[in-house]
């Protein structure tokens, strides 16, 4: 199975990197590459974890993140992301039974769907990706998409209420306000909490002092 599975993570690999070559840096390879790492760092805290299944998982979770760039939203890529990634395990020699764990944790990764995760991998990787969207990694990835789309700096909180994504009104306090500062609630690991709760308390302050040298108060 050893020679299997290390045969699937390469073209897992060379799959989605190829895939995820033309996009944007705030949801790029290297996104990819940090939720790996941390997947993997949760992973080692979970014993009933299998670090086959998290990897490769971690790997083609965002191999659909093209198609819902390119659709403005309109295509979710976890859905979309599990059905390509199932097909593409199948067609490399992986067996249903593991593919479609590898499946359901990206089709459960995403935090704006309906779908819980329902397995400790899936939690991981939850997790995991969550993480890099908070902290100053996450500031650092919510204003590249804000620039990406061309919104503005900042806006009020009465104008993210108007506000509609992938618009000039799109702007990093606007993730903040309506995903980021939720994230912290929703970690399903203990390893996952630990690490979100100095992340979220390092963005939480960013985002403050933003708001207050844009008000002029500071």
């Amino acid at each position: 199975m050893q020679r299997i599975e290390e045969h699937i993570i390469e073209q897992a690999r060379s799959f989605a990197g190829e895939r995820m070559r033309h996009l944007h840096s705030s949801h790029g390879w290297d996104h990819v590459e940090r939720v790996l790492l941390i997947a993997e760092r949760i992973a080692r805290t979970e014993k009933d974890a299998d670090p086959f299944i998290v990897k490769t998982a971690a790997l083609l979770h965002d191999i659909a993140r093209i198609e819902e760039t390119e659709r403005h939203g309109a295509v979710c890529h976890a859905e979309l992301g599990s059905r390509i990634a199932y097909g593409a395990l199948i067609g490399w020699g992986l067996d249903t039974e593991h593919a479609d764990r590898i499946r359901r944790c990206i089709l459960t990764h995403r935090y704006r769907n309906n779908h819980a995760p329902d397995s400790i991998e899936a939690m991981i990787l939850y997790d995991a990706d969550k993480l890099d969207s908070i902290g100053a990694v996450g500031v650092g990835r919510a204003f590249l998409f804000s620039g990406e789309v061309g919104a503005r700096l900042y806006n009020t909180s009465a104008e993210v209420r108007r506000s509609r994504a992938y618009d000039q009104e799109d702007t990093a306090f606007r993730e903040f306000l309506l995903k980021l500062r939720f994230i912290r609630d929703t970690m399903m690991t203990a390893e996952g909490r630990r690490l979100a709760a100095e992340r979220h308390r390092f963005m939480v302050e960013f985002f403050d002092r933003l708001q207050k040298e844009v008000d002029g108060s500071l």
